[in-house]
């Protein structure tokens, strides 16, 4: 089946699209893919088929829909611009409730569901694990890459397993914040990445795209998610 754009409802009654990658084959399990903060642009539908590629059917909800629909951004310029003023307009309270849409649909292929963010989406991640049962989410796992303010969420209990990547020289989450996460949960496994920075997984942007780091942090990703809900 070919990838797909889809209607989605928030528990708010918010409608909103959702990109949707379809494995080949019967899924091995279903991921809700969360933005950075640039849209569901070109990059992020690459990284969802990418997992579509390793069998898991992908839903990727577009969170900028609250302010703008169809919005896909460029990494540089006005694009940038743009991306860091509707950030500011961000509450993960609000953006929960289109992650539980995407997690309802998921929840309808009867598969265990895993939760992965980038940047925003990562925090996210580690917001729909530690309060997503108030939404009726309860994942079997959740990936969190570079989660952009997690310090401020450290201390919620997450439900179920979750796996945090970054790199050693991200400019935007201080160490100070991923030792509060490490301190109050010594069972979540943190990788930090040496010569990697911000947006390390972001290979449409040479800029921050570190090859090795990705590659590596992909893999672990992938034989996580494949302990948990494959």
């Amino acid at each position: 089946m070919e990838n797909e754009w889809v209607k989605l409802q928030a528990p708010d009654g918010h409608e909103l699209n959702a990109y949707v990658a379809h494995p080949a084959e019967e899924p091995i399990g279903v991921i809700v893919l969360i933005q950075e903060i640039f849209g569901v642009n070109a990059h992020i539908r690459s990284v969802a088929d990418g997992y579509a590629g390793e069998g898991f059917l992908v839903i990727a909800p577009a969170l900028f829909d609250r302010f703008e629909r169809g919005l896909e951004l460029k990494y540089e310029g006005e694009d940038s611009k743009r991306a860091y003023e509707l950030y500011a307009k961000l509450n993960p309270e609000t953006q929960l409730k289109d992650v539980a849409a995407a997690y309802a649909l998921a929840k309808e292929a009867g598969k265990g569901i895993a939760v992965v963010g980038y940047c925003y989406g990562g925090l996210l991640s580690w917001v729909t694990a530690t309060r997503g049962e108030s939404l009726k989410m309860q994942p079997s796992c959740c990936v969190a890459y570079y989660p952009g303010g997690i310090g401020k969420f450290a201390a919620g209990e997450p439900s179920c397993p979750v796996m945090i990547h970054i790199g050693q020289d991200d400019s935007h989450i201080g160490p100070d914040q991923i030792d509060l996460v490490r301190t109050a949960h010594p069972e979540v496994e943190i990788f930090v990445y040496k010569g990697a920075g911000h947006a390390f997984n972001r290979d449409a942007d040479s800029r921050t795209y570190n090859p090795e780091a990705a590659a590596l942090a992909r893999e672990r990703t992938l034989r996580f998610l494949k302990t948990h809900i494959a």
